[in-house]
């Protein structure tokens, strides 16, 4: 996941690799004891059965599930001082929104995620899921229940099955199955002949990049984070698997706030919220429709690749 610009700091692809997956499934967030009794303990007092906890919260270790807001309060960030990249930057995030983030390349769309995922610290300013500022919590906390689907596809060596499986250790078959429906992957199994078990060599070669896409869709899926950073692909596909994506990418981000790096506007229409950013800072904000009407940075980034489609 990178943006030409900022390609000497795209620890999101490095971090990713390293841990294995191209989905950063959940840490446990939020482990630190706390010594007032929980909601779950005062009923196991009084004698009423306790809550059972969703999965997302077993996994995540909370009490409760994270709802997604994130806001950046006048941050300022840069790699290096004396290059400012993100300055006085503002925005808002409600739970469950898509934001898509286009702009040209080295505008600073990575940078913006990196610094979600804390990557990077800020350099001045705050950055709060929930209201919590990120910055005094672990970044292990943090990235504990945020989800990474990038460009770059990672699947290994192994079924099909066992690769959707790897979103969350010790889910059912049920549960497995609904995360390959969910996201289409189900579809293209039945044409293969050993289905489910088909097996993945090293290179993926004996799968398409489409299908690569939908099968880190769906893990990412069955791992049910609350929060989700899309890269989306740019490697050529047919415009049947093409529109499988969108819709297998639709099924992931409902419910989830969720940070897309567009590439193609296209694609992102029905995004909740658009931030278009040139030179580290948002100059446009707003819907698709709003956007357009106001005939500025976003408009014209939209008539070109309009244009360049024509051609």
């Amino acid at each position: 996941m990178t943006d030409d610009g900022d390609s000497g700091h795209g620890n999101a692809s490095a971090v990713s690799t390293r841990s294995g997956s191209s989905f950063l499934g959940p840490d446990r967030l939020n482990q630190r004891e706390d010594s007032t009794l929980g909601p779950d303990r005062l009923n196991q007092r009084d004698g009423t059965p306790p809550r059972v906890p969703s999965a997302r919260e077993e996994r995540a270790g909370v009490s409760r599930d994270v709802k997604g807001r994130i806001e950046f309060e006048h941050v300022d960030f840069s790699y290096s001082p004396d290059t400012e990249l993100i300055r006085d930057l503002n925005l808002v995030a409600e739970p469950g929104q898509t934001v898509a983030i286009v702009g040209p390349t080295g505008a600073g769309k990575t940078t913006l995620v990196n610094l979600i995922m804390r990557f990077y610290d800020i350099n001045s300013g705050k950055i709060t899921i929930d209201g919590v500022d990120i910055a005094t919590l672990p970044r292990g906390e943090v990235r504990g229940n945020i989800g990474m689907v990038l460009q770059d596809t990672w699947l290994f060596g192994g079924t099909i099955w066992d690769n959707i499986a790897y979103g969350r250790l010790g889910a059912t078959d049920e549960e497995i199955l609904e995360a390959a429906k969910a996201t289409f992957v189900d579809r293209f199994v039945h044409s293969l002949p050993d289905g489910y078990e088909t097996v993945i060599d090293e290179e993926g070669s004996n799968v398409s990049a489409g299908e690569k896409q939908l099968i880190t869709i769906a893990r990412a899926f069955l791992a049910d984070p609350a929060l989700l950073i899309l890269d989306e692909a740019t490697s050529s596909v047919d415009t049947r698997t093409e529109l499988l994506l969108q819709h297998a990418m639709a099924a992931l981000r409902t419910g989830r706030t969720s940070f897309v790096i567009a590439h193609r506007l296209s694609t992102i229409r029905d995004a909740d919220l658009i931030l278009v950013m040139q030179d580290g800072a948002i100059v446009e904000k707003g819907n698709h429709e709003e956007l357009i009407a106001a005939e500025g940075a976003y408009f014209d980034l939209y008539q070109s690749q309009f244009a360049a489609a024509i051609e």
